[in-house]
């Protein structure tokens, strides 16, 4: 017999964004369906709003989803008192406290076993932050809720045709250069390659963007690179590892001969990755002891509740974490 698929959590993101309708679309994807059993992770009431809405065939009861043309799924009910009430595209902070909750239930579930990955909606960072949570994305939330030191722990962006590393992440670009020093970028590099041996690459060979442009060219534009890039890329060289840089990041990434770059602020990251595949693109919180990923995109408030956003992203996330099962078993 074949093995059985492993289970997956998907919390919901948002509910006043797509992560929803993404959710339940997802379900009804044959795709997804050969790759996990999913184990929704949310409110029964908003979930139902969205089906509603967006004209998704789904019935939904309090512990499960009945979908048309598959098994019913699993559904971990989290709810609170105005769940089912959202207004889409708003951001709210009693969303932002509910997209918390559905991620803190799916780490929990995650921790004790009783699923394999985790594979989060899109959240809304101003959300989360009205409801008083200190919170500039997924890793350091996970960091905290697996009680992980937040200097070990990155984001991971995966596409068809990239792997990047963020070395920051949400912080304006003057905060993010003040905040890099050679030990942080070590560990980004480290923590890259922990990351890619584990996906099954024995040797990784990892590409460490510089921060000014052309790397500073020998300081004439800007000293950081030779400061506290190159002591970083130099230290991790001493280790063993196979890592080349600091390089201007728009001819570094153009070569694409590396199998992970490492970015030093958002949009250094994200920009490759959005251009190229905007729509099938992953994230991957990296250093932490579980797989916890999520949809490499935001929770599209302008097109909440219309039934136009798609599910490929999700897929694809899933896809990916149970590849990494795969190798993980091996």
């Amino acid at each position: 017999m074949p093995d059985p698929l492993p289970r997956i959590a998907l919390p919901i993101g948002d509910p006043a964004g797509i992560g929803p309708e993404i959710v339940l679309k997802a379900l009804g994807n044959a795709d997804l369906r050969q790759l996990c059993e999913p184990v929704v992770v949310g409110s029964p009431a908003d979930l139902r709003l969205h089906a509603i809405a967006c004209s998704i065939d789904v019935h939904i009861e309090s512990d499960r989803v009945v979908c048309a043309d598959f098994p019913p799924v699993t559904l971990v009910a989290v709810t609170d008192d105005d769940d089912g009430n959202r207004q889409f595209g708003r951001v709210d902070a009693r969303c932002g406290s509910a997209c918390v909750g559905f991620a803190r239930q799916a780490v929990e579930l995650a921790r004790a076993g009783n699923v394999a990955a985790v594979v989060a909606g899109p959240h809304t960072e101003e959300s989360v932050n009205l409801a008083g949570i200190s919170f500039d994305g997924y890793p350091g939330l996970v960091a905290d809720l697996t009680e992980t030191d937040h200097e070990h722990v990155f984001l991971m962006l995966l596409s068809s045709v990239f792997r990047i590393v963020n070395t920051t992440l949400h912080l304006p670009l003057a905060d993010a250069i003040t905040r890099l020093d050679a030990a942080l970028i070590g560990r980004a590099i480290a923590a890259a390659d922990a990351a890619l041996r584990q996906m099954g690459i024995p040797v990784p060979r990892i590409g460490v963007c510089g921060l000014n442009p052309h790397a500073g060219e020998n300081g004439l534009f800007g000293t950081e690179d030779d400061e506290i890039v190159r002591p970083a890329v130099d230290a991790a060289r001493a280790l063993g590892l196979d890592v080349t840089g600091p390089a201007g990041a728009d001819a570094l990434l153009a070569k694409r001969a590396h199998d992970v770059y490492v970015a030093l602020y958002h949009d250094q990251g994200h920009i490759p990755i959005k251009v190229t595949t905007p729509h099938a693109s992953s994230a991957i919180t990296i250093g932490t002891p579980i797989l916890f990923g999520s949809v490499a995109h935001g929770s599209a408030h302008d097109i909440a509740g219309q039934g136009r956003a798609s599910e490929a992203a999700l897929v694809d996330a899933v896809s990916r974490l149970a590849a990494q099962i795969g190798v993980l078993k091996t």
